[in-house]
């Protein structure tokens, strides 16, 4: 046959198969597509989210590492679990720190010209050590940085509260940077001002509003220093407090009567349906099932986990036999230590697993708006490019894919080679809510934290049905 007759022969034949190849396309794209409307349905209609949720927060309520209800909860989603028809379900020790707050805080301005006496309200930060019994008096020193404090010295610290006072920047669109900008003082702060002599800290709240909510979060003592009493106050006393500190010296009463206590033996909480070609491929979802002792816990983080346990659900319900194994983990002590994340990437790494994927809802019950994702740099951007091909598929529900970060408690399954995802919901009332009292039921949209649960889903079904590789 000639080369010509040959040329001809293989156009013919593209002519007949590209139609067909497209039609295959075509077919596949819209089988998808009208499965994830499946999902989405389920997730509106059928799932049962937001009564966990409910439990969780009204029945239990917050869930500090250590403490009764913390594991009251590690008991509940148990047994939630027991009722979905997984494969697997099991508990994973994990030695975690038991702090507790004490019964009362007092912050209070003492000598001040312009006002006199006057109580500002504060909350402990979590893992701060209480103040003598007596309370302490002290001069006040702001700082906007913890460079500040080391060019101040001791000169200009020793015997002093120091007062961290720098705002979240409010032009960041995604309020988590903004979060990130900040939150350095209110976690190193009370270590930094130790260096140099402080007796105590405060920490302006770490929230976008200028309210009088007081947000309390972690902060880690440096060993090598003397461990202070540090307290957040609001973002309204400290605009108050400023003010009162260019006109003339201020000193403050301050008083906690927070401890840490012994360790407590908690647990991971783990569920899976296993998968039927591809066992050893690991998809996981989650979030941490701990919270701070102030609220309930809601957004931060029992959204997360009733919306990593409703994907299972969702798909046992929908008769979804998944290729990989998919696995949901609601991790322990991810407020004050991470030991629950750390034990599990250890516990994966002894036994040589693969996470090809995983998924953390971290960030609250808001709408979503797609994901972020991160992997190891040598094989982040290949895969990272197959998952963008799914965005027409997930686009319709206003979901994005985008690089950033995923969530800590998953984030050292990094070296595994997966790709790591964090649902990324609406961000900008999240901060008015964490670390708080504020964080409660009534706060969480229904339909929001569902419509999350869906998207969460859809994606694990595309990375099951696909794969990275």
């Amino acid at each position: 046959m000639s080369k010509f007759r040959l040329k001809v022969h293989f156009t013919l034949c593209l002519f007949l198969i590209l139609p067909l190849l497209a039609d295959a396309q075509s077919n596949q794209k819209d089988e998808d597509a009208f499965y994830i409307r499946s999902i989405f349905d389920h997730a509106l209609t059928s799932s049962n989210a937001y009564d966990w949720l409910y439990d969780l927060c009204k029945g239990i309520g917050a869930r500090l590492s250590g403490s009764p209800q913390a594991a009251a909860a590690v008991n509940y989603t148990r047994q939630i679990m027991d009722t979905l028809q997984l494969d697997s379900v099991w508990l994973q020790p994990c030695e975690v720190p038991h702090w507790e707050r004490g019964k009362q805080e007092i912050v209070r301005v003492v000598n001040s010209s312009q006002i006199g006496s006057l109580p500002l309200k504060g909350v402990a930060l979590g893992n701060s050590i209480g103040t003598p019994a007596g309370g302490i008096t002290a001069e006040v020193v702001e700082v906007k940085t913890l460079d500040e404090v080391d060019a101040l010295g001791e000169a200009g610290v020793a015997g002093k509260i120091v007062f961290f006072n720098r705002p979240l920047d409010p032009t960041h669109i995604n309020t988590f940077r903004a979060y990130g900008g900040a939150v350095d003082q209110r976690g190193s702060g009370a270590s930094r001002a130790a260096r140099y002599g402080a007796v105590g800290v405060l920490v302006r709240s770490m929230t976008t509003s200028l309210d009088d909510v007081p947000h309390t979060g972690s902060l880690r003592y440096d060993p090598d220093y003397p461990a202070i009493p540090a307290i957040a106050i609001t973002t309204k006393d400290a605009n108050l407090l400023s003010q009162l500190l260019e006109n003339e010296s201020v000193r403050v009463y301050m008083y906690s009567d927070s401890r840490m206590l012994s360790n407590k033996i908690s647990y991971n909480v783990i569920g899976e349906i296993k998968g039927s070609e591809f066992p050893d491929e690991i998809i996981v979802v989650g979030g941490h099932l701990d919270s701070w002792d102030l609220g309930e816990g809601a957004h931060d983080d029992g959204t997360g986990c009733v919306q990593s346990m409703a994907v299972l659900q969702t798909l046992r319900q929908l008769g979804y036999q998944p290729k990989r194994t998919i696995r949901c983990v609601l991790f322990m002590n991810e407020e004050n230590g991470l030991v629950g994340g750390r034990t599990y990437w250890q516990a994966s790494d002894d036994k040589n697993e693969y996470h090809m994927a995983a998924i953390e809802s971290d960030r609250g019950g808001f709408t979503p708006r797609g994901f972020t994702a991160e992997g190891r740099d040598d094989v982040f951007k290949k895969k990272f490019k197959k998952a963008t091909r799914w965005l027409p598929l997930l686009e319709p529900y206003g979901l994005t894919l985008s690089p950033g970060g995923s969530g800590a408690d998953i984030s050292g399954l990094k070296s595994q080679g997966g790709l790591l995802f964090g649902l990324y919901p609406d961000s900008q009332r999240y901060f008015d809510y964490h670390h708080t009292d504020a964080d409660r039921f009534e706060t969480v949209n229904k339909r929001e934290m569902e419509l999350g649960a869906g998207a969460m889903t859809a994606l694990v079904y595309l990375l099951d049905k696909y794969g990275l590789d």
